[in-house]
């Protein structure tokens, strides 16, 4: 999925658009958009992205219009209090910190298409003159303190030499298998999550764009072929959805064993427990790989249409996602003050 601020950027840089990009770089306490959040303000009032709404995207707004005008970069932290947000119900009650950057487009359209398009890791960020660079992530930061390879978009933590810091990764993978009713609503809406979706079946019937947006991948082959594939190279996860129990336990054998941070199974309790009884009973998989298996997948929202049950199962690789990726990618500093 691309990021639609960057992408706005490298068109008002195609079209010569003044633009003006907010960015919040660290917040205290409670706050209704968290570091790294972006927001692309117009001359005329538009504004891309958000930085929260209310009256705290409504102060950044008027400061960045400004910087449109005298084509000056700041800083701003602002406390989220009774006085400030009262009339707009906006009282989280913590503090907002971030960069003001007007004119970002003239770094160029090839700059931000590349951060917008995330075919491969790049990071960029800005310096204490407001000037924004892009870098290689392994050699150019001596002044990070945060050493763990970061798996999706994350924000290291500051050293003097920086004002902001951002690493964009491809999209989290998506591996469905089956390409019934249920894996056709799921796919759509996992896009919109950003998740590259994979589908696959043995039934080429099934297994077409006329049942699929174009943007999901599709492979349809025999099982037997299928299983061979190799994992991309991205944080990836796993959804089973195929037409039978025993087509179900035929993907897992197989998927169990590569790097999936997360499987999801359709089925009933008693389903997850024959299988995997069977599995360790013929030392297909352990005990311990088994728990990294959801059957029944979803959260419990008493779903019982198809999109309830594609809404349940999202909820829980969203947060599976949230957990595995997202929180390992940032280190307790970046959840605090960064400027």
């Amino acid at each position: 999925m691309k990021n639609p601020v960057f992408q706005a950027i490298a068109e008002a840089a195609r079209t010569g658009e003044p633009v003006a990009l907010g960015i919040i770089t660290g917040v205290k306490g409670s706050s209704p958009q968290k570091i790294g959040a972006k927001a692309l303000f117009y001359g005329d009032g538009r504004i891309k992205g958000t930085l929260g709404g209310g009256c705290l995207e409504a102060e950044i707004q008027q400061r960045a219009i400004q910087s449109l005008r005298s084509g000056q970069a700041s800083t701003f932290d602002l406390l989220l209090d009774h006085d400030f947000g009262w009339d707009d119900g906006l009282i989280c009650g913590g503090k907002v910190f971030g960069l003001i950057l007007p004119n970002p487009e003239r770094v160029g359209a090839g700059f931000w298409t590349d951060l917008a398009e995330r075919s491969s890791t790049l990071s960029w960020g800005v310096k204490p003159d407001f000037s924004i660079i892009r870098f290689n992530s392994d050699s150019a930061l001596a002044g990070f303190q945060n050493t763990e390879t970061p798996k999706h978009r994350s924000t290291a933590p500051l050293s003097p030499d920086w004002l902001y810091h951002e690493t964009v990764t491809p999209s989290c993978a998506l591996w469905i298998a089956g390409a019934g009713h249920i894996a056709q609503a799921v796919a759509p809406l996992a896009l919109q999550l950003d998740f590259a979706v994979t589908v696959f079946d043995d039934r080429p019937a099934l297994a077409n764009h006329q049942f699929f947006p174009g943007e999901v991948t599709l492979q349809a082959d025999v099982w037997e072929r299928l299983a061979t594939l190799p994992l991309p190279a991205v944080p990836s996860f796993a959804l089973i959805v195929t037409r039978g129990h025993r087509h179900d336990a035929l993907v897992l054998k197989d998927w169990i064993h590569k790097g999936f941070l997360f499987l999801g199974m359709i089925g009933s309790s008693r389903k997850a427990r024959t299988i995997f009884e069977h599995f360790i009973d013929e030392k297909i998989a352990t005990a311990y790989e088994l728990q990294k298996v959801a059957c029944p997948v979803g959260i419990k929202i008493r779903s019982q249409s198809v999109p309830e049950i594609a809404v349940s199962i999202m909820a829980q690789f969203i947060d599976k996602r949230s957990e595995l990726v997202f929180q390992k990618a940032h280190s307790p500093a970046d959840q605090v003050e960064l400027v």
